[in-house]
């Protein structure tokens, strides 16, 4: 990098947005971001549309590396699996992995107060209510609406890092041979929350996120640290049971009562949150290409996903750290290193977006499943006798580094192997699966 100070804009204060403002900075550029939305730390930013996010090794080696690791301790609620709810109230466990292993549940919005102010503390300008509204992607400018007027800025480098609704990306739109995909799934989901017991802690055990899974649609919860569980119902749209179909106390009543009995009693007025809380929607975008000149987009601005493998958060953290560290060895040399980036993580991002639709129908049905039970313990053992070798799909997206595409091509072709295993012998009589017999069997099926 030259002697002189370069200037680097972003567009978006959120996580991604003000994660990347820390590592620029850090870098020792001049760092200017811009946020049409009002301070998170003077606003109630996130009520009703949170969704609590699970925090695990991508993102927290991120935070970690600008040195948030003492701030992350105070803020996290370690989940060492899932807590599952049949209808009848019955609960079970299934750990995430082994001994040790846990995702964290964390507050979207302390998260982003935090990484606002430390951002902040180390120099940069954070601008808020000041709304990007358009790039000039050819010249690395940009026009900019705030303080009541409309002004143009520039920069040496500029990042897109305001979400799954980007201005920037708007700006792409208009350039020949950008490709674009929005998808929506037919669900979209609605956030409750359970309350402090009436002796002020936990109403329910808060070591792991609880489910309730019921084919089409499902419940879910994460503990707070104010001994609250923010819940979310993700639920179709339309058909019945639906939001559609649920018009008044009534139908929610009765509905919650059918469906989630066992939750009633830790909800006292469902009723009036349901009716209050806003109904939001799930999208998946993919585009390409992240990059034109000096304007790169990251984040959800270039590959959002819907949260069912609790990794949208992380993979953003996570594109931040990897661009740093190409950065680096490259000496930001932005003509260099923007294009390298976007090449390299593309396919991870389209990877983790469909491992993100498949995860919801693994937890909404198959959790539930017998023979989804015995894969799992199948592949438990055959990770403990070959560590090397057999991770299971999950593993190697919650808690490794690994590539999220070899995450999702490694992992399909162990569901494969190991398919023809699972004979209803096997499945009706889980508890003879051991080590000898989980070998010979795959022995006989290679």
């Amino acid at each position: 990098m030259s002697m002189k100070k370069e200037e680097v804009v972003i567009f978006g204060a959120g996580l991604v947005g003000s994660l990347l403002s820390i590592y620029m900075v850090k870098a020792g550029f001049r760092v200017t971001v811009y946020e049409k939305r009002s301070d998170p730390r003077k606003t109630n930013l996130y009520a009703g549309r949170s969704i609590n996010l699970a925090l695990s090794i991508r993102g927290i080696r991120a935070l970690e590396t600008v040195g948030l690791s003492e701030d992350l301790k105070k803020m996290v609620i370690p989940m060492k699996g899932r807590r599952m709810h049949d209808v009848e109230g019955n609960l079970t466990f299934q750990p995430y992995g082994k001994e040790g292993q846990y995702i964290n549940s964390i507050s979207r919005g302390g998260l982003n107060e935090r990484l606002v102010m430390r951002a902040e503390e180390l120099g940069v300008s954070v601008l808020f209510d000041h709304k990007c509204v358009e790039v000039d992607l050819d010249n690395t400018r940009a026009t900019i609406q705030g303080d009541g007027q409309l002004f143009d800025i520039e920069a040496d480098v500029m990042f897109g890092a305001d979400g799954a609704f980007s201005a920037m990306r708007q700006s792409f739109l208009k350039q020949d041979r950008f490709s674009y995909e929005q998808y929506y799934i037919e669900h979209g989901y609605k956030e409750l929350s359970i309350p402090p017991a009436t002796n002020g802690d936990f109403a329910i055990a808060p070591d792991g996120l609880h489910i309730w899974p019921r084919g089409n649609f499902m419940l879910i919860a994460l503990p707070n640290l104010d001994k609250s569980f923010t819940c979310t119902l993700f639920f179709p749209f339309e058909g019945d049971p639906s939001f559609q179909s649920i018009q008044n106390a009534q139908d929610i009543d009765q509905f919650f009562k059918k469906y989630f009995p066992d939750t009633l009693d830790l909800i006292p007025d469902l009723i009036d949150q349901y009716t209050s809380n806003p109904t939001s929607s799930l999208v998946t975008v993919r585009c390409y290409p992240w990059v034109k000149e000096r304007c790169m987009m990251l984040g959800d601005a270039s590959h959002a996903i819907v949260p069912f493998y609790g990794q949208g958060m992380n993979s953003g953290f996570e594109d931040c750290y990897l661009f740093d560290e190409l950065a680096r060895s490259h000496g930001y040399d932005w003509g260099t290193v923007l294009g390298a980036f976007q090449k390299t993580r593309k396919k991870d991002a389209d990877a983790i977006a469909d491992l993100a639709l498949k995860n919801f129908v693994e937890m909404r049905d198959h959790v539930a499943d017998e023979r989804f039970l015995v894969q799992k313990k199948v592949e438990a053992l055959l990770h403990e006798l070959y560590p090397q070798e057999w991770t299971p799909q999950y593993t190697m997206v919650t808690f490794s580094h690994a590539p999220y595409s070899e995450a999702w091509n490694r992992g399909n072709l162990q569901h494969k192997v190991i398919q023809p295993f699972l004979t209803q012998d096997v499945i009706n009589n889980p508890e003879t699966i051991d080590h000898e017999g989980v070998i010979n069997a795959l022995r006989s099926v290679l």
